[in-house]
């Protein structure tokens, strides 16, 4: 809940650099992929020796090259029949060469389907891949730049995430750019984020190899030779397994750069962020900004303070951060979810708090993105909360969540008309769901409507 205590200052790096990890879970990546690459990536900027200002962009870049990755994640489970997280994790290490692809196809494509589905996805992205990889990557770019406009990053960050998938020979996605036509942001981004993927998943000679054998298609030869250099010290891979990596990553924005987070600004991360859930699936477009809007009309009617409103609009936006963790073979399965799925769905608001919790900024939402599934009579997860171990914040959300819910189309069913998704949710009133927050949502939603009528 909103306190009274002086507000926490913190850097924005330090605020960017937590939230990085909830774009590790959609990415399929070990936790803190986003830190490591910011580690690799800035030795190489300062190898080149980027003028400041430059690095300054360069940092945030690589902290937030995914910020689009959950766009794409609902087309890749509908084209590869397939869990999209383990599918991008795995996509990372293959080189683009025909080859490779095709054995990625035929070991990734609709494992557990019957034969003649596995079949038809193969045969349709084998005869339509190009066009596929193209529609996938520029899905994610253009989406990732747009959100860090909306953060409001510079225009020189929102360009080089739009180019990270672009390679030095031209073979890379969208728009097949070339050589000097690519921000040295985007190459170095690139680069960091293969050698991160080599080097965990295989170590440091492996992470060495790949990025040679790409000098001079993916990436500029001169610059392979900038890391291959870099890449023989062990003080250059040390800190990744560092526990004390991400502090160490704070120590490498340019200083004069440095800028505290204010509140405005932590509203624009908070929007940013529920962009990123909200993309992750065409069934949740908007959920995360409308739930904000809902809690907000009724934390009016109940007699919030605008200080208040705006912290519980705040904790809105960021309540279901933890559904990036989840496939969206889950998420967007057109029927009833089986026993061991609703288990992994279930996850998701202690994934939220975790992510939450490691940002003193926003340590104070946990709470309420913990608890928004829980319900009055103890019947909810994930820790079964009753009564007055739910507070009134949380039971705002909850409400206005759910309200959403049944008024947005659903992979099992249409959107519900405002006044029966009320009359459903009025059935619960006292063991679900809060009567004081249903009355104050009620009237405003009936008030709106007759507004605008």
């Amino acid at each position: 809940m909103i306190s009274n205590a002086p507000p926490i200052q913190i850097r924005s790096a330090e605020l960017i650099g937590a939230l990085s990890h909830a774009l590790d879970l959609t990415e399929g990546q070990p936790s803190g992929h986003c830190t490591r690459v910011c580690w690799i990536g800035m030795k190489l900027g300062e190898a080149i020796n980027m003028p400041r200002h430059e690095l300054s962009d360069l940092y945030y870049t690589l902290l937030l090259k995914d910020l689009g990755c959950s766009s794409n994640a609902a087309r890749i489970c509908q084209l590869y029949l397939a869990d999209d997280r383990k599918l991008k994790a795995d996509f990372k290490t293959i080189d683009g060469s025909m080859s490779q692809a095709l054995r990625f196809v035929l070991s990734h494509t609709g494992l557990d389907r019957s034969m003649a589905e596995r079949f038809r996805a193969i045969i349709h992205i084998m005869r339509n891949g190009g066009e596929i990889a193209r529609e996938l990557i520029e899905a994610r770019c253009h989406r990732g730049a747009d959100i860090a406009r909306q953060m409001g990053f510079s225009s020189n960050v929102a360009e080089a995430i739009q180019n990270l998938d672009e390679h030095w020979d031209g073979s890379g996605k969208p728009e097949s750019k070339v050589r000097r036509n690519i921000p040295v942001a985007s190459q170095i981004a690139l680069l960091a984020q293969v050698a991160d993927v080599f080097f965990i998943g295989q170590g440091r000679a492996a992470a060495i190899k790949e990025i040679e054998s790409r000098a001079n298609t993916w990436f500029d030869g001169d610059l392979v030779d900038i890391f291959l250099n870099l890449a023989q010290e062990d003080a250059f891979w040390g800190p990744l397994a560092d526990a004390d990596l991400t502090q160490l990553v704070l120590t490498l924005e340019p200083q004069e750069h440095i800028r505290l987070a204010d509140e405005d600004y932590m509203d624009r991360v908070a929007k940013g962020f529920a962009m990123v859930v909200d993309s992750k699936s065409p069934f949740t477009a908007g959920h995360s900004e409308r739930v904000a809007v809902y809690a907000d009309m009724i934390a009016e009617k109940l007699g919030y303070s605008p200080e208040h409103r705006r912290w519980l609009r705040r904790a809105a936006l960021l309540h279901d951060l933890g559904k990036l963790a989840i496939s969206n073979q889950i998420l967007d399965k057109p029927a009833k979810l089986d026993e061991a799925e609703f288990a992994i769905v279930k996850t998701h608001p202690r994934i939220s708090g975790e992510i939450l919790q490691a940002i003193p900024a926003f340590k104070d939402l946990v709470p309420v993105a913990v608890g928004h599934h829980e319900k009055l009579d103890g019947k909810g997860y994930p820790h079964g909360l009753s009564g007055d171990q739910i507070s009134l914040d949380t039971r705002i959300v909850t409400v206005a969540d759910v309200f959403d819910a049944l008024t947005a189309d659903r992979p099992y069913r249409k959107a519900l008309p405002v006044e029966q998704a009320l009359s459903i949710i009025g059935k619960d009133l006292g063991t679900a769901f809060d009567k004081r927050c249903y009355d104050a949502l009620a009237s405003a939603m009936r008030e709106a409507t007759a507004n605008a009528a």
